[in-house]
């Protein structure tokens, strides 16, 4: 028996064209490596699409490739993420389902006396093999899922069996994560024989005693910057199992290469970073590759805006680059002042933050900028609507920003 574990593919959440691109590109060339390798089933373990109703052209992609996984009879078994469920329990993944191209396995009753969820199993038809397992939900909200599931049934049940989760578990949480809420891997039911991931995109795989093998794939493509800069691609399991053995191995799924640049920019000013930018990639090979730039430090004499990201773009382009993507997150110049807060109430201190950065630019007087910063704040601190299109979105945002700002 042969299968694959797919996890966290967010297909959507890139707002680049380009980069979206990928993304798709990530999630065809996975599904045709599990033809070409003849799985019997694929897993994915959560957040294929990054909401819960994603847009009509990723579905038409979607769509097209799973009808083609189900007329080569090849069954695809899938749990909702903590981004393609929503909070009024919608998603595609059930219209998915009952166009017959996905089996979702997160399925059972709730006994209303004592509250137990009594998770089914689903069984595939050609290797036998028994799936179930529990969705993922923002903010650690399926924690209440593991601590009233009822694991004796499950653990007792006879076969090869599977169990899928998409959360955060202390066992596996990487180093670089440890801050991140998280709970215990006792929440799940003992005795699977693999315990297919999702939601944190970390390759990583542990043996537990009691529970044999837990992984995460990572995710399929990376989500944002960071991932790519972290790890450059993205990946997936391929397990090969049989009565007495079980091999497990992580696939890398390379759509475009990468490159990325850190640059300290302390001391220098925005005439010497844009030169030893071009300098370092002038000459390179980068046909086709994905390039990174993340630059951090405060700059000595200039300002960040001066820095001639046109010039190095239009070479990075002439050499062949897919795509350039810089992160100015962590760069500042002498123009602005350190900002410095005391401990405080996790209220007040975006407020502090606020009131220190005022008149660092002198455009209005202080209670004005005040009272615009704010304004924005507030303005901005929304998300879509279920339902809402991306350009209704926009509208009301521009709407709401303009009635304060007498545009």
């Amino acid at each position: 028996m042969k299968y694959a574990h797919l996890a966290d593919l967010h297909l959507g959440s890139w707002r680049d064209l380009k980069m979206r691109d990928l993304s798709t590109k990530a999630f065809l060339t996975a599904l045709n490596d599990c033809i070409i390798k003849e799985v019997d089933f694929i897993l994915f373990a959560g957040d294929l699409f990054n909401t819960s109703l994603p847009s009509l052209d990723t579905l038409k992609i979607v769509t097209k490739k799973l009808k083609e996984l189900k007329d080569k009879n090849l069954p695809v078994y899938v749990i909702a993420g903590s981004h393609d469920f929503s909070a009024s329990g919608k998603t595609m993944l059930d219209v998915l389902e009952n166009a017959g191209l996905i089996k979702n396995v997160c399925k059972g009753i709730v006994n209303l006396d004592t509250k137990e969820l009594h998770l089914n199993f689903s069984i595939d038809e050609k290797t036998r093999t028994k799936i179930t397992g529990i969705l993922g939900r923002k903010g650690l909200l399926d924690r209440t899922y593991y601590q009233n599931l009822h694991r004796e049934t499950l653990e007792a049940e006879e076969g090869y069996k599977i169990f899928m989760f998409h959360t955060t578990l202390n066992e596996l949480k990487p180093n670089h994560l440890e801050m991140l809420e998280s709970q215990p891997a006792s929440f799940l039911p003992k005795g699977f024989n693999y315990y297919a991931g999702g939601h944190i995109h970390h390759p990583t795989k542990v043996e537990l005693p009691g529970y044999g093998t837990l992984t995460y794939p990572g995710a399929l493509f990376p989500n944002n910057f960071s991932e790519i800069e972290k790890y450059g691609k993205g990946g997936y399991y391929i397990i090969t199992a049989d009565e007495e053995n079980q091999k497990i191995e992580w696939v890398p799924l390379e759509i475009v290469k990468h490159q990325h640049l850190y640059l300290n920019c302390s001391h220098k000013s925005s005439e010497v970073i844009t030169f030893e930018i071009i300098e370092h990639f002038r000459g390179k090979d980068l046909e086709n590759t994905l390039i990174t730039i993340r630059l951090s430090g405060k700059i000595e004499q200039g300002r960040v805006s001066d820095i001639d990201f046109k010039n190095i773009f239009e070479l990075l382009y002439s050499q062949g680059a897919y795509f350039v993507l810089k992160n100015t997150a962590r760069l500042n110049s002498e123009e602005f002042e350190e900002i410095k807060i005391a401990n405080s109430n996790p209220e007040s201190i975006e407020e502090e933050t606020i009131k220190e950065h005022l008149q660092q630019i002198k455009l209005f007087d202080r209670e004005t900028e005040l009272f615009l910063t704010r304004s924005l704040l507030t303005a901005l601190n929304t998300t879509k609507k279920e339902g809402e299109t991306t350009t209704n979105f926009e509208n009301r945002i521009e709407s709401e920003v303009s009635k304060f700002l007498n545009l």
